[in-house]
């Protein structure tokens, strides 16, 4: 029961003594962290682009799922055209 009590207390002196530290570190970089922000936000845009993995790309022809109905709309494979 010893060894349990003192973890706990171990513990609760940790997480207080980092919670103390992250409580001086924001207050005191806060402005240069929150000032950084939008630089942040529009280095992130090109990034995020490179790293999209380009989905647009565009095709000239239609699926093969799909074909032309009479009308010239554009019909399932499983769709039956009406006369």
């Amino acid at each position: 029961m010893q060894m349990d009590s003192a973890k706990f207390l171990s513990r609760v002196a940790l997480f207080g003594f980092l919670g103390i530290a992250v409580f001086f570190l924001w207050t005191e970089h806060r402005a240069h962290l929150l000032g950084a922000l939008p630089y942040v936000l529009l280095l992130a845009c090109p990034l995020m682009h490179l790293l999209h993995g380009g989905h647009h790309h565009r095709r000239s022809t239609p699926p093969p799922s799909t074909r032309e109905g009479a009308e010239g709309r554009s019909v399932a494979k499983g769709d039956v055209d009406e006369p």
